[in-house]
């Protein structure tokens, strides 16, 4: 099907402009506003910074100029009316440490009112923001009143809010205002989803490949993941599988390093040569990604949307026009990565060749010696030879390979001093390499790793900074930074510098984007940033990384995917959603219209997310391996949503028991106005005492809107900002805060024993409940008004009033490590066997609390190369680990307990 018929009818499917209907953004303006200039010494203004404090990463604060205030006539009714005319995203910050006198610092972008786009009043209005620019607007405002008739608010006088006696009248505002922003409305979709169904190359783009995949598997490549980053199994994964699948899906549940991963694919890719367009839902999101990368060496990101990151990466960018650095430059460094990586190998190499001894060692004892005694020759013959004359005497292919099968095979007998069948000659070649493996091993004095671990480790910190520094050079290379990616460079910054997005968009449209890409290919925005600031260019990118797919819908997607030629997306479908109001009715006669009935499984928009898309388009690869909560937090959720699959690499014996879910019991009979007060009241007694304890990172959550804003009041009343600066306060609905974490978190549920089985069942959704139960790193406080009761609510809080139980003991992984358990147990030590650690296990954990040691006795079931993953994760999660093979205490368990008893002591 073509996929320009599909995109015009996901135009048709767009919501027409929020701006459409006069009285949907009229209340502009929240509750609390401060009409001052800068700085604000105003109470209002103090109220406002710890707002913006609790809500840091929403951004919910405004600075405002030309705000229409009055009232107006709306489809023969009258409203109220409160909009500025030009705003921006803004944070308060104290003049000086201790004072209540808060300046203005800009956060994001200016936008001017929608019906205001592209007129002479935009440039105006945009210019009241700019200090160089703002005098000679403002010295003379005839305009301003023609400006806010154009915005649809006609006969506006220019006046001051107060007092207002004329309450029919409408003033346009010539002052500053400071405020928290209502709910935004997206910004209109339709007549770019049209411009993008007539625009080249769109065949060929990863919105095809989601929308028709194709059947034909990629050909793979093996090779590890090139980037900084430590990966877990299924994190290295995910990153081999992005590099040419047209579709990937990464799937995990909270905390499971979702972040990490896409992190770790976009370095892979640029080191691969590609270009990488990073997309979220929230400014937050795309933020925390940004983060990520900064701590670990590599290319510097394009942040190119609504960010307070935009003015740090122009100061880095500087002008652009630096030639970049010498050719021989950035080969000595992609040598030495190379070196490092390559003295890696060769260590794991060595691990792995000491640990299959170890294994050939305990074979020898299960096995019958006597099968040396039928072939005599072996005991001294060359063993790879050998095996080479075994290999070619198993070959049936052709008279010629026959011939020499017999021929290999006459040998091979000669060799082994006897005769017999290849299964015979076979075993007692293994059994050959056993015993001379045990023999290498005994004269060594038995398995000691614990300097090649040392030097492992070494090594991977190494390897991984060399990685990134090549990566971080040879993106500023002088081949990478020619005359045209120079002048690309420079056009970039400018564009950057425009004030408003429109600005930046017009100016990005004329820039070479080869060259630009060449010289920066990782950029990073949200989703309306790649529709409002990048140019339409179908393909633009190699790769687009989708984040929080399950949040966002067809429509915002598609521009997003339509700019690059694959993707990998990532969300969580037990997670909350994306909200539509989208009319499956009208769904239904829109593709009908279109010839498309067919696909209405995959196009009903109202239901079917970017994620749910994705996942029939390409493989999905998810991540289980917690790495957030202790594991009393994360146990119910990975119970009831993730049917045991996730796996906490978190547990440990200082954690293992902790009991870190309380619930506190008050009595309400029902909500009023959508608040229960008793919860309330105790959530903020909580909170307080948290404080007094010294508690830093602390959130207090609701799945009510009127619940959150009752305990949002409460904390502005209770605590002055410097107090909920130091501790980290944050506070929200559970909508809010998902894609958040913090150490402590309350939740003040909202529910009362007579409340409508409507609240009871929105606070009980699934999706919901698991976000808000997952926030937690540290311990979780749950306040509720709910006695005995059944559905989610009723399991989770008898689950949290059960203590949570220590790992019982596993299956021993071998006869060695059952006799060493039993010589602990002795000394009367904490011994656990088969201890799970994420999805791995441990042989042996010797001790209690911080003091327990970790003890591998034996090595992996599934080889070496398992054994040394299985090493780097434990040591990643903070492990102690200690060793204890057989071979290096001759089979005397007595004698490695002695030294595992000094170790655990001594520590």
């Amino acid at each position: 099907m073509s996929t320009a018929r599909l995109l015009l009818a996901l135009a048709d499917l767009a919501p027409a402009s929020p701006q459409a209907k006069q009285d949907q953004l009229r209340d502009h303006l929240g509750k609390l506003h401060a009409w001052s200039p800068e700085p604000s010494t105003a109470l209002a203004a103090a109220e406002l910074a710890k707002h913006d404090e609790l809500h840091r990463d929403e951004r919910l604060l405004r600075q405002g100029w030309g705000v229409v205030i009055g009232r107006i006539e709306v489809d023969g009714k009258q409203r109220e009316v409160r909009v500025p005319l030009v705003n921006r995203p803004v944070r308060l910050k104290a003049v000086a440490p201790g004072s209540d006198i808060q300046k203005v610092i800009a956060a994001g972008d200016i936008e001017v009112h929608e019906a205001l786009a592209g007129t002479d009043f935009a440039a105006q209005l945009e210019a009241v923001f700019k200090p160089a620019r703002s005098a000679a607007v403002l010295e003379d405002l005839a305009w301003l009143p023609r400006a806010a008739a154009a915005a649809g608010f006609p006969d506006a006088a220019i006046g001051h809010p107060e007092p207002q006696r004329e309450r029919d009248r409408l003033l346009v505002v010539a002052e500053t205002v400071v405020y928290i922003a209502a709910e935004q409305g997206p910004t209109p979709l339709a007549s770019g989803l049209r411009s993008w169904a007539k625009r080249p190359g769109i065949e060929q783009t990863a919105f095809a490949a989601m929308h028709d995949p194709v059947d034909a598997e990629p050909e793979a490549d093996p090779r590890p993941p090139q980037c900084p980053l430590p990966l877990s199994g299924e994190q290295a994964a995910a990153v081999v599988q992005a590099r040419t699948a047209p579709v990937t899906v990464i799937a995990g549940a909270p905390g499971c390093g979702k972040s990490h991963t896409l992190a770790a694919i976009a370095l892979d890719a640029m080191a691969n040569g590609q270009s990488v367009l990073i997309a979220a839902q929230s400014v937050h999101a795309a933020d925390v990604l940004a983060e990520l990368l900064d701590r670990h060496p590599g290319p510097l990101p394009v942040h190119f949307g609504d960010s307070e990151r935009r003015d740090r990466f122009l100061t880095r960018l500087g002008t652009g026009t630096a030639k970049g650095h010498k050719r021989r430059e950035v080969e000595r460094l992609q040598e030495s990565a190379a070196e490092a990586a390559e003295y890696t190998a060769r260590i794991e190499a060595e691990i792995a060749t000491w640990l299959d001894l170890e294994s050939r060692r305990g074979r020898v004892q299960d096995l019958p010696l006597f099968l040396l005694d039928d072939f005599p020759g072996l005991r001294d013959a060359d063993l790879d030879e050998a095996d080479r004359l075994l290999a070619r005497s198993r070959r049936d292919d052709g008279w010629w390979q026959r011939l020499r099968a017999r021929l290999a095979a006459k040998r091979l007998r000669r060799i082994a001093g006897a005769d017999g069948s290849t299964t015979a000659l076979a075993r007692a070649l293994r059994t050959a390499r056993d015993q001379r493996g045990a023999a290498r091993l005994a004269a060594a004095g038995g398995l000691r790793l614990a300097p090649l671990w040392a030097s492992l480790e070494a090594a991977d910190t190494e390897a991984a900074q060399a990685i990134g520094r090549a990566l971080e050079l040879e993106s500023g290379s002088a081949d990478r930074r020619g005359a045209a990616s120079r002048r690309a460079l420079a056009e970039l910054g400018t564009a950057l510098r425009s004030g408003s997005r429109p600005q930046r968009r017009l100016r990005l449209e004329s820039v070479d984007v080869a060259a630009l890409l060449r010289a920066m290919p990782l950029w990073i925005g949200t989703v309306a940033d790649v529709e409002d600031v990048l140019p339409a260019r179908a393909g633009m990118f190699d790769l687009v990384i989708l984040d929080e797919a399950s949040h966002i819908n067809q429509l915002r997607a598609a521009p997003v995917l339509a700019r690059a030629r694959r993707a990998v997306v990532a969300g969580d479908p037990r997670q909350l959603r994306f909200v539509s109001f989208a009319s499956a009715a009208k769904t239904a006669d829109v593709l009908d219209e279109h010839g498309i009935a067919d696909r209405l499984g995959q196009l009903d928009i109202g239901k079917v997310s970017s994620y749910d898309l994705a996942c029939g388009a390409g493989p999905v690869v998810e991540l289980t391996e917690h790495h957030r909560s202790v594991p009393h937090l994360i146990g119910f959720s990975a119970a009831k949503f993730y049917h045991g699959r996730v796996k906490p690499i978190t547990t440990h014996p200082r954690n293992h028991e902790a009991d870190a879910i309380s619930v506190h019991r008050v009595e309400a009979q029902s909500s009023q106005e959508g608040v229960v007060e008793a919860e309330v009241s105790r959530a903020l007694e909580l909170l307080a005492g948290l404080v007094d304890a010294g508690t830093v990172g602390l959130a207090v959550i609701s799945p009510f809107r009127a619940q959150a804003e009752a305990i949002e009041a409460g904390i502005l009343k209770r605590f002055d900002l410097e107090t909920i600066r130091r501790h980290r306060m944050r506070t929200g609905t559970v909508h809010a805060f998902q894609g958040s974490e913090a150490e402590t978190v309350v939740i003040a549920l909202g529910v009362a024993e007579g409340d409508t089985a409507g609240r009871r069942r929105f606070a009980a959704g699934p999706n919901l409940f698991n976000v808000m139960v997952t926030r937690a790193r540290g311990h979780l406080h749950v306040v509720t008004a709910v006695g005995e009761t059944d559905g989610l609510i009723g399991e989770f809080l008898r689950y949290a009033d059960r203590p949570p139980r220590s790992p019982g003991n596993g299956d021993p992984v071998g006869k060695w490590t059952a006799r060493l358990a039993d010589a602990l147990e002795g000394a009367e030590v904490p011994v656990r066997q088969a201890y799970p650690v994420g999805h791995w296990s441990l042989d042996l954990v010797v001790g209690d609390a911080e003091d327990a040691i970790g003890v591998v006795a034996e090595v992996h079931p599934e080889g070496p190369a398992a054994h040394i993953a299985r090493h780097r994760a434990l040591r990643r999660a903070g492990w102690r680990i200690e060793e204890a093979f057989p071979s290096a205490y001759g089979d005397d368990p007595s004698r490695a307990a002695i030294d595992l008893l000094a170790e655990l002591r001594g520590h």
